[in-house]
């Protein structure tokens, strides 16, 4: 993946999280246009995005959505809160799946980020099972954590085919 793709990957991340209602702070709307600025991504606002200084955050949002479509991200994002969960939660399982997130680390996001705002979709179940194992694992559990893991892995890989063909759930592009 290069940097710009990277980069425009943040922005629809940063997206995501807004639309699910997570705060979002403008420091971090700045951080993502200037490393997407500097990756060489192009839009008429993401320099002005770029550019805030301290005083003028509270434009960030406004620039923010400015960007957003004029790089014709709109379009890909989820429409309603639901929609931008279960993205985040398919994003998560997806940064397991590759080795980009621990697995842990992942189902725990997926777990308190996702999972409990959903009401526990049975299609979590797996994961946030996973999360609660690796949770409360010591020594002298006759498995090792290694294997939670691993479990928590396959759990993700699962979530995400069983979702491929699911539009309510949709995948971030």
């Amino acid at each position: 993946m290069t940097d710009s793709e990277e980069a425009l990957n943040s922005l629809r991340w940063l997206a995501i999280e807004r639309a699910s209602g997570h705060l979002v702070g403008s420091d971090r709307l700045i951080e993502a246009g200037l490393d997407a600025l500097l990756s060489g991504v192009d839009s008429p606002s993401l320099p002005l995005l770029a550019g805030l200084a301290r005083r003028e955050e509270p434009d960030a949002p406004d620039l923010f959505a400015r960007v957003l479509d004029e790089l014709d991200l709109v379009p890909d994002l989820p429409i309603d809160r639901d929609q931008a969960l279960w993205a985040m939660a398919r994003w998560w399982a997806g940064l397991i799946v590759d080795g980009k997130l621990d697995p842990l680390t992942g189902a725990d996001l997926i777990w308190w980020r996702v999972a409990m705002e959903l009401g526990y979709p049975e299609q979590l179940q797996e994961l946030v099972n996973g999360a609660i194992n690796g949770d409360d694992w010591n020594e002298n559990w006759d498995i090792p954590l290694e294997q939670i893991k691993g479990e928590l892995v396959e759990a993700a890989r699962v979530f995400i085919a069983q979702g491929a063909n699911d539009a309510a759930h949709p995948t971030p592009g």
